[in-house]
């Protein structure tokens, strides 16, 4: 069953056919050609790892995010960050990272936070006189900080998955999130000094004062969310519907960019990217279940038993493995597949799951930004109109300090737990 499972999946991956459907698929040709279970399985096993109360919280952040979107908090975070950091060298530059890292504390999607602001940075930067694959890598590479920090579908799927909690998760995001946010402002400041981009000196006096007025029911959403689960207000899927609630009374009674008309267009957008979502986790739940059947999930605790009983090595084969499956694999799906199999091989020698979670979370996060298949590259691309080839030598200077991130991430367990450990 384990054999046919595999052979159909790479078969389908060669064909180019979708992972979310690869996976699917190669589950239903293993359980109808290998076994002896009723086909009714399919249907059950499917709709079982969508049935979580905690997965409720997806379609309510996605929901949250395109409201926010839609209702002009992209442009108040970018107006705030351009008064912020507008005026230091390789400013605008600058704007990008901290705006997306605002946003991310709104989206929880990576996607999401670099079509929204790229939208409206990329063009500013090319303006301005910065290189076009420049600018794309970097609002690529910092779109992926809207799943580090929380809220994060990524912290939701892997707490879910291991059966961790998503309200530690969340706490722990903050401090890599923070880590790796202004690791890249400080290689924007290095690429900057070397190619000449200045900042904006012509910033009217007491703008920031005023982009902050503008733009603090956007920065209060974050503290809302978090406040509320570490209050013991509400739980991380409450606090989801919470996140709705303000963000659809900003967006219409606030700043009342978002027109009743408006709705129809929004509902549909978040239906689209849920159920996208959604058919994802049930395919990989499916091909999941498949594997701990075969016993997989022994035999790769057997396999790191026998190579090696050091956190140490272990976590460098991790993040080895987990670098590569991030370049061929939608970053959810692999840790819902993934997650169930290493968070126990993890824990055994040692290691906190909530760290573990984290690493997995940072690192995946990478794949979004690398070939072929990293989605923040492909969105970006199509905002700068370039392709594919010019964004990626643009972006190595950006992922080789991503990689030095998840290094001090996977073996500085305080950068992830401090907080977590704070809040208890």
């Amino acid at each position: 069953m384990l054999i046919i499972l595999m052979v159909s999946l790479f078969i389908f991956l060669a064909m180019s056919v979708p992972i979310a459907v690869s996976i699917g698929l190669s589950s239903v040709i293993a359980i109808v050609f290998a076994s002896n279970l009723p086909i009714d399985v399919l249907a059950q096993k499917a709709f079982t790892s969508i049935d979580s109360f905690p997965l409720m919280a997806i379609p309510f952040f996605i929901f949250a995010g395109t409201l926010m979107e839609k209702g002009g908090i992209a442009t108040r975070l970018v107006r705030f960050a351009n008064a912020l950091v507008g005026s230091l060298t390789g400013g605008l530059g600058m704007v990008v990272v901290v705006t997306s890292m605002f946003f991310a504390a709104i989206s929880g999607s990576g996607v999401a936070t670099t079509a929204a602001l790229g939208s409206i940075l990329i063009p500013a930067m090319v303006k301005k006189g910065y290189d076009r694959s420049y600018a794309g890598a970097l609002q690529a590479i910092s779109g992926e900080l809207g799943v580090v920090i929380p809220p994060s579908i990524s912290m939701i799927l892997f707490g879910v998955a291991a059966s961790v909690s998503i309200g530690d998760l969340f706490i722990a995001g903050i401090l890599p999130g923070l880590l790796i946010g202004f690791s890249l402002m400080l290689v924007v400041f290095i690429i900057s000094k070397i190619k000449g981009y200045k900042g904006d000196s012509d910033l009217p006096k007491g703008e920031k004062w005023a982009a902050f007025k503008d733009a603090i029911l956007a920065l209060l959403m974050p503290v809302i969310i978090l406040g509320g689960i570490y209050g013991g207000i509400f739980t991380p899927t409450e606090a989801a519907a919470v996140a709705v609630a303000y963000s659809f009374i900003v967006g219409v009674f606030v700043y009342k960019e978002i027109k009743m008309k408006d709705l129809i267009s929004i509902f549909s957008k978040s239906m689209i990217m849920t159920s996208i979502v959604m058919f994802i986790i049930a395919n990989a739940g499916l091909f999941g279940w498949v594997l701990t059947r075969e016993g997989v999930p022994q035999k790769i605790a057997l396999f790191f038993a026998n190579v090696t009983d050091s956190p140490i090595i272990f976590l460098l084969i991790i993040n080895v493995l987990l670098l590569i499956i991030g370049m061929f694999f939608d970053g959810g799906v692999a840790i819902i597949i993934l997650a169930p199999l290493l968070t126990p091989v993890a824990v055994s020698l040692g290691i906190d799951p909530v760290h573990f979670g984290m690493i997995m979370i940072t690192n995946l996060a990478i794949g979004m930004c690398t070939p072929p298949l990293g989605v923040n590259l492909f969105v970006a691309c199509q905002i700068a109109n370039i392709r594919l080839e010019q964004i990626t030598r643009a972006i190595l200077p950006f992922l080789g300090i991503m990689i030095v991130n998840v290094l001090l991430i996977s073996y500085l367990p305080q950068i992830s737990l401090f907080l977590v450990q704070l809040f208890k």
